[in-house]
């Protein structure tokens, strides 16, 4: 993963693409890092302007880790997209509350 933020902070997006695919595949074992993974994936989205992957990828990881910290980031990204008009508001992410 610390290459990935490397090539992200020095702008390299594809970098940061194939870093993450092989943390992808190092870390099968290690799913509690998929949404982190999901969350740079998504940012280097809208970096490249592919805002409707992006908001794909938040949207994974809303649905798959509705309770982790990347879960609220992805809310608040999906919520920036709407405001730029990248996002239409009818497509915002719905908050599902669960039973813990």
């Amino acid at each position: 993963m610390n290459n990935a933020y490397r090539a992200y902070d020095r702008g390299n997006c594809e970098s940061v693409m194939l870093e993450l695919s092989q943390v992808d595949r190092d870390s099968r074992a290690r799913r509690y890092i998929q949404p982190e993974v999901s969350m740079l994936r998504g940012q280097c989205l809208e970096r490249q302007k592919l805002f409707v992957d992006a908001a794909q990828t938040y949207q994974f990881i809303i649905t798959q880790y509705p309770s982790s910290e990347y879960a609220y980031r992805a809310r608040a990204r999906l919520d920036t997209l709407q405001q730029l008009g990248h996002y239409p508001a009818n497509g915002a992410a719905q908050v599902r509350r669960t039973a813990l």
